[in-house]
């Protein structure tokens, strides 16, 4: 099947860690190449088929660590779930994919407020080719996606926040256990020691994580023998930390008429928060929309079953 990358993008050879070279797909590996702060991103897209109206682009941005390959399984069932009527843009997050130099040659294009950047410009290059623009972002791509909303209202219809992690990161149950973990100089240890995984036995390493799926253990994997994955993962980590706390709620009240909200059962991500994000919404319950997943339905849905 040949795909036709609009002109934003340009081909990417890249297979999915764990997928057979003779499986048929309906999406092409991509590059979207960024100016206004120089690097270069991963992307996958997934062409509306021909005889739709095509005038829609869902576009998704992961949380961190931001690589594409671990959400396939689930951006592939939404073009599907969509009878192919959709455009799908996922972007990874600058300097997350490992095996793509280029977009770790510029350290400040890895930032967390350089990710808001990447966001914009390719929300304007989509906006450009298309009547329609849907946002969804998982986790702190949720607040990466509402900070484009904040700045592009104009341009985007719709906005899905999966999980989000849009206030009070650092006051977290899973930040009071791994914030150390993201601090100066923590993290360019562990990325100078990241390498050393590859000495793990496969078997060994799938004894580890044997309720993931293989194809996610191989992403897992690449990750963490990329030692400048590792870093910009765990130093955007301690940003997200430092500077993600206050909840906008006047943003969220603003456009909730856009505003569609998954959140999990139990979330060590979200914690508390989750009730804050609720709150903001009493006085006009039917104006949000608002799911709550199954107990079984984890923040990192994108690495389970």
């Amino acid at each position: 099947m040949s795909i036709t990358l609009p002109e934003f993008l340009e081909p990417y050879d890249h297979q999915l860690p764990g997928e057979p070279s003779t499986q048929p797909v309906k999406y092409r590996a991509a590059l979207f190449r960024h100016k206004r702060i120089p690097s270069t991103a991963h992307a996958f897209w997934w062409p509306a088929q021909t005889g739709s109206n095509g005038q829609t682009c869902f576009v998704f941005v992961p949380g961190n660590p931001g690589l594409l390959d671990w959400y396939t399984p689930f951006l592939a069932a939404l073009y599907e779930k969509s009878q192919g009527r959709l455009n799908i843009l996922a972007h990874a997050l600058v300097g997350h994919t490992p095996n793509l130099q280029s977009c770790h040659e510029n350290i400040s294009a890895t930032t967390l407020s350089a990710q808001v950047e990447h966001l914009l410009e390719v929300v304007d290059a989509v906006k450009d080719r298309y009547d329609h623009v849907v946002l969804a972002g998982h986790s702190v791509g949720s607040w990466i996606a509402l900070q484009a909303l904040k700045q592009r209202n104009q341009s985007i219809n719709a906005i899905f926040l999966l999980f989000p992690t849009i206030s009070g990161i650092a006051d977290t149950p899973n930040a009071h256990r791994l914030s150390p973990l993201f601090k100066a100089p923590i993290p360019r240890i562990v990325a100078w020691l990241s390498p050393l995984t590859r000495l793990i036995p496969d078997r060994i390493f799938a004894w580890m994580y044997s309720d993931w799926p293989e194809a996610q253990r191989a992403v897992l994997k690449s990750l963490t023998t990329s030692p400048s994955t590792v870093y910009a993962a765990l130093s955007m980590a301690h940003e997200e930390m430092r500077d993600i706390k206050s909840l906008d709620g006047d943003l969220l009240l603003r456009h909730k008429h856009r505003l569609h909200l998954y959140f999990a059962e139990q979330d060590d991500w979200v914690g508390k928060n989750k009730d804050a994000i609720i709150k903001v919404f009493c006085d006009e319950p039917d104006a949000i929309k608002i799911v709550h997943g199954r107990q079984d339905i984890p923040h990192a849905f994108c690495i389970s079953e």
